[in-house]
């Protein structure tokens, strides 16, 4: 499967974005999907996951409340609403496609899958 992210872009603090992963060559619903960030000079990190069938997600404890992962298995699209947005949240967002199944904490490592990175940027 091939994951194309998009949707990100600079907006001020308080702000919202909303990230998309589009596959091609599987059905997305063969998966889980993953949303991680990697901020400059920081080592990639787990944001948020999301089951199959879109029934349950998990989120990082600094961004609960404030972002959701969603999917649409029909549209083969996964998204990631994100709102409140701060300057902490600057980085670059990938998704990623695996077989693993959602936990609130997950590795790089149990995605097998991965789009090219969509930059975020929040200005304070």
């Amino acid at each position: 499967v091939q994951l194309q992210a998009s949707g990100g872009g600079l907006v001020q603090a308080g702000g919202s974005l909303k990230l998309s992963c589009v596959a091609s060559g599987r059905t997305l619903s063969t998966y889980s999907i993953g949303w991680f960030r990697q901020a400059a000079e920081k080592e990639r990190e787990f944001v948020s996951s999301i089951s199959r069938s879109g029934n349950y997600a998990y989120e990082l404890d600094s961004v609960k409340g404030r972002f959701t992962s969603s999917r649409d298995n029909a549209q083969n699209t996964a998204y990631l609403q994100m709102n409140s947005l701060k300057p902490e949240d600057t980085a670059v967002y990938y998704c990623a496609a695996g077989y693993a199944p959602p936990s609130p904490r997950m590795g790089a490592d149990e995605f097998r899958f991965w789009g090219q990175g969509t930059e975020v940027t929040v200005s304070s």
